[in-house]
């Protein structure tokens, strides 16, 4: 079976467990309040509400301020606040899974991109075993309180140890 294939199988599994783990969903009050699909575009109807990970808004983006340096790499992370109203909106529209994928990633934001890069490498078949996944999730929900990627990373190892994709040990 080809890897791309396993994976997606997999996660196809995980993705169907998922809620056997009291892992919440649960809908956060956006900063804003709470936003639907007449809210969206977000950028044309909300932009000053539309914020970076650094506090900056929307409008405070322009390629002379790029230019000039004003601007820097870190200036474009997306906020989470402004994650969750994307959420919203994808649920207001019946897009549930979007929404928990706007979830999880807004609790990611938090997570320097080195220890990202480690998540996804650890998460391929073979490459961990249930121990070090089991650790990994315990890593980030106490460094970086990521509840809901930890329960999900633990789902993922038991399916791979179910499925014997586990690195040995």
């Amino acid at each position: 079976m080809e890897s791309e294939e396993l994976i997606r199988q997999i996660m196809s599994e995980v993705m169907a467990n998922l809620g056997k783990d009291q892992v919440s969903f649960a809908k956060k009050p956006a900063a804003s309040g709470g936003v639907d699909a007449s809210s969206y575009p977000l950028g044309e109807k909300m932009p000053g509400q539309i914020k970076a990970a650094t506090g900056k808004v929307l409008a405070d983006f322009s390629v002379a301020k790029v230019k000039s340096g004003e601007l820097t790499a870190d200036d474009f992370r997306i906020a989470p606040e402004t994650l969750e109203m994307q959420a919203q909106v994808a649920e207001s529209v019946g897009r549930d899974s979007l929404a928990r994928n706007m979830r999880r990633a807004a609790e990611l934001i938090k997570v320097p991109d080195a220890e990202l890069l480690q998540v996804y490498n650890a998460l391929r078949p073979y490459r961990s075993t249930k121990a070090e996944l089991y650790g990994l999730a315990n890593d980030l929900e106490t460094k970086y309180g990521c509840s809901v990627n930890a329960a999900f990373i633990k789902e993922a190892a038991d399916v791979y140890e179910k499925r014997g994709r586990l690195k040995a040990e």
